[in-house]
């Protein structure tokens, strides 16, 4: 975002403006505002939902238009290239939301090409993407990767997050566009500051004005906009969530569970109730039971659901509380801790977080059990991070627990927690999981058909019969690997095209 800092050697900004063109004051020098506000609920633009509608009368406006907006200090128009000559289009309608990124595009003169169509009311703008300085399209500037974040970040405002399928909102992670320039950290602010809740709105602006003073050090300056970086790479999204569909809930738990009736009817019924409030269940889930029986598996599955990211932590590396609330700016190595650092992986407020291994939390120090400072985060009343120094809200966090021993567990921790016990497996599940998901899986990982491999199911007791004194089902995927490549290897030094396990040579193979 360094290509950025150019734009700005002029532009003075007013971070306390709150109020847009059309509402100040007028007078002989007053702003000509075009325009009239409305309000859109759309998470996306086209032309039904446009961002702004350009004057029109004629159809003369082409489906992509280069140009720029003119200084809104003057009037708010656009102003683009017709034939050798200069047009101007004036601005007739605004989503409110996009008020101070209009500003702040029209101020620095940064040259955009419009993507648009012709409506009743005008030239609805549907697109906006900035131009490289020589006015080529196809060459990647940080301005337009800039440009993209805050209309993304603009449009998801104050939204519930949309109904997708996993698959539509995996993101490529080097992709995602992050935010570490002072210049750009000040001019999202400027642009989507409304997208932040008011207490980071307000603790943003005292970070940027640390930053920028001259009477502090360098090590100072570098914690403030790391900082700084830390949180506005979050997505700050509504914490009002749409219903959950009961059949398609249970159709995911089954995707990644065998049998287990009553876990999954137990995980459903402590979700469902946002169908009546729109929020988070007062109270996350504790998964207690052996290694190995699925409990990462069920969160994963509840991150699926409620259509949200996920982030992990493992209590057993924890051994001081530091690590999870971060240490004060300070000293010269400070740094944010582990939950802080979650969300920024996570990249949104709205999210699963995994806590592996709670029971083996480090309770040996004098500090104390460190997993006690989890206790503000599951209160979902706001938490603080000693480097970040500001109030983090967490009613987007939904927290789920995994314990092989609830019993070492703090009272208060357990009682933060629906507790759901998770049993082993029986032999005969035990055969079914291999089957139907051990096996399949483990083909699909090694690139291998179903036809080219046959496990008899003499064979698979045998494979049940080996990890008998085992918990969990970790073994029989290993046993499965362990068939599929030996399978493999005879395929492509023999020239067989089908390899067949009974008990012999199960037994033969497993030892």
């Amino acid at each position: 975002m360094a290509g950025m800092k150019g734009l700005r050697d002029e532009v003075v900004f007013d971070f306390d403006a709150d109020t847009s063109a059309n509402e100040k004051k007028g007078g002989p020098d007053a702003p000509v505002c075009t325009y009239t506000l409305f309000d859109s609920v759309s998470a996306e633009a086209d032309a039904e939902h446009p961002i702004l509608v350009l004057e029109d009368p004629h159809g003369e406006l082409a489906h992509h238009l280069n140009g720029a907006f003119y200084n809104p200090h003057r009037r708010t128009a656009f102003e683009y290239d017709l034939t050798d000559d200069v047009a101007r289009a004036d601005i007739l309608r605004l989503d409110r939301r996009f008020v101070h990124l209009l500003e702040w595009l029209g101020e620095n003169h940064v040259p955009v090409r419009l993507s648009g169509a012709h409506t009743a009311d005008g030239y609805a703008v549907y697109r906006i993407r900035a131009l490289d300085p020589t006015g080529q399209t196809n060459i990647p500037t940080a301005v337009n990767g800039f440009l993209q974040l805050v209309i993304e970040r603009l449009l998801e405002s104050r939204l519930p997050e949309n109904e997708t399928e996993d698959e539509d909102r995996e993101e490529d992670e080097q992709e995602r566009l992050h935010i570490t320039d002072m210049y750009a950290m000040v001019d999202f602010l400027k642009c989507a500051g409304s997208t932040l809740p008011a207490n980071i709105r307000s603790w943003a602006k005292r970070n940027i004005a640390q930053a920028k003073s001259t009477s502090i050090s360098p090590e100072e300056r570098l914690h403030a906009q790391r900082a700084l970086a830390t949180v506005l790479n979050i997505r700050w999204q509504s914490t009002y969530f749409e219903s959950i569909d009961p059949v398609r809930a249970r159709r995911i738990l089954d995707e990644e569970l065998y049998g287990m009736e009553r876990v999954k009817q137990r995980v459903i019924e402590t979700i469902i109730q946002i169908n009546r409030t729109h929020k988070l269940p007062a109270y996350g889930l504790l998964l207690a039971g052996p290694a190995g029986v699925g409990k990462s598996q069920i969160a994963y599955a509840v991150a699926r659901i409620l259509h949200f990211p996920w982030t992990s932590l493992d209590m057993s590396a924890i051994h001081d509380a530091e690590q999870l609330t971060g240490s004060p700016r300070i000293y010269s190595n400070a740094k944010p801790g582990r939950i802080m650092e979650a969300f920024s992986q996570a990249g949104s407020s709205n999210l699963v977080f995994i806590i592996n291994e709670l029971d083996k939390a480090d309770s040996q120090g004098n500090g104390g059990n460190p997993a006690d400072a989890l206790l503000t985060l599951l209160d979902n009343l706001g938490y603080t991070d000693n480097y970040i120094e500001c109030m983090i809200p967490t009613g987007g966090v939904y927290p789920i627990a995994t314990a092989n021993d609830k019993s070492r567990i703090s009272a208060p921790l357990m009682s933060r927690f629906a507790v759901i016990d998770i049993p082993d497996y029986t032999p005969d599940e035990k055969k079914v999981i291999f089957k139907r998901f051990s096996l399949p899986k483990v083909l699909k990982r090694l690139g291998m058909e179903e036809s080219e491999i046959t496990v008899k199911d003499e064979a698979v007791d045998v494979i049940v019969e080996r990890f008998a004194g085992e918990t969990g089902v970790r073994d029989l995927e290993q046993a499965a690997e362990h068939l599929c490549a030996n399978a493999l290897f005879r395929i492509e030094t023999t020239g067989v095209d089908h390899v067949t396990y009974d008990r012999e040579a199960a037994e033969e193979l497993l030892g």
